[in-house]
Order: structure tokens, then C-alpha cells, then sequence
């Protein structure tokens, strides 16, 4: 039932731009650590290459994946089809962390649309292009986008999202070191 790819196909790129909603998993290496499984949306995922992939990331409450990545680099994204014919899809791979500081970063924020609060852009080199079925996956209708995260970023303003990912954002809930932020109180 499922198939292994050497590359992201041009049908299967097709496929992935469809889709609304995708997720990230990311793992600690320590046995007792918190796996992290996280819905992302909001036109933030863009192929860059056959085998190259990335997404913008945007402030959260937590910092896993960026943890996660600078720990270890493993990462895989898992696709759904919701509408349409049944189809899972996932890509493992090895991610790194860009960012807003780092000398590519510009390059490849320019492919996303503007998004107030972005993060960094995560970037795979995607080892396992894997699909199955999908036959499980219930249909859904997408409706629209939210946007209460720009509205909330936003709102905080600039100074308020320093201060929000210093509190926020520096380790893992397992203490894993993630953003270095140096909050400034005005």
C-alpha cells in the first residue's frame, strides 16, 4: 500500500500544496523526554529542492522543535489529506534552526508570505519520503485561515514579543536550551 520516493515528485509536491495543515514531530534524545507533535498552518511550509524542505516558524508558548533540532536534528512532517482521496504523507529528515540573525535567513523568509512574529525558518534535508494510505483519516472541510496569531503578535508589538519569547521560549519543557533571548524591559 505505501511507497518509498527517492525525491519529492512533481505529483507529490502538487499534492503537498494543497494541503492546509501539516505537522512537525521532533524528539529529545533522552528516553524520558518529551515527544512533540505540533499542527502548523497559515501557507508556512515551501519545497526547495527535490530533496529540501522548510517552514516558517512562528513564536509559540513553547520552543520544542528549535530545542529538539539543536539537540539532535531529527525531525519528520506528516501530511494528511482531509479533503479528496485518502493519503498520508511523511518526510523524515535532519532540520536545523534559522535565524533572523544568521546570513541565509533572508533568502528564505522572502518565500513565505509576511507572518508578524515570525521566529525562524526551519530548514530539512529530508532523508525518507514515505506515504500510506490514509484510509482511517476522516474528511473535513477547510473553511478558512485563522488569523488570531497575527492579531495577537500584533497587539504585543515588537518589544512585548522579545519579552514574550524571553519568558517563553528559551528551553524545552525538558530544559532544553532553545532561543537565546535577552529581554528588555522599557
Amino acid at each position: 500500500m505505501g511507497k518509498i520516493y527517492p525525491t519529492l515528485e512533481p505529483a507529490l509536491i502538487e499534492w503537498i500544496e494543497k494541503q492546509h495543515l501539516f505537522f512537525v514531530a521532533t524528539a529529545p534524545l533522552s528516553e524520558g523526554g518529551h515527544v512533540n507533535c505540533s499542527p502548523k498552518g497559515l501557507d508556512s511550509f515551501r519545497i526547495l529542492g527535490p530533496t529540501t524542505v522548510a517552514y516558517l516558524d512562528q513564536t509559540g508558548s513553547g520552543a520544542e522543535t528549535i530545542a529538539h533540532l539543536r539537540e539532535n536534528g531529527r525531525i519528520t512532517f506528516l501530511f494528511c489529506a482531509f479533503e479528496g482521496g485518502p493519503k498520508i504523507l511523511r518526510l523524515f529528515g535532519r532540520g536545523r534552526v534559522v535565524l533572523p540573525a544568521a546570513p541565509e535567513f533572508e533568502s528564505l523568509v522572502v518565500q513565505f508570505p509576511p507572518q508578524p512574529g515570525t521566529r525562524s525558518v526551519i530548514v530539512c534535508e529530508v532523508t525518507r519520503i514515505a506515504d500510506s494510505c490514509g484510509f482511517g483519516v476522516p474528511l473535513y472541510e477547510h473553511i478558512e485561515g485563522r488569523d488570531t496569531l497575527a492579531k495577537y503578535t500584533v497587539a504585543k508589538g515588537e518589544e512585548g514579543m522579545k519579552l514574550y519569547r524571553a519568558e517563553k521560549n528559551q528551553v524545552s519543557i525538558d530544559g532544553l536550551p532553545a532561543l537565546i533571548v535577552e529581554a528588555t524591559a522599557g
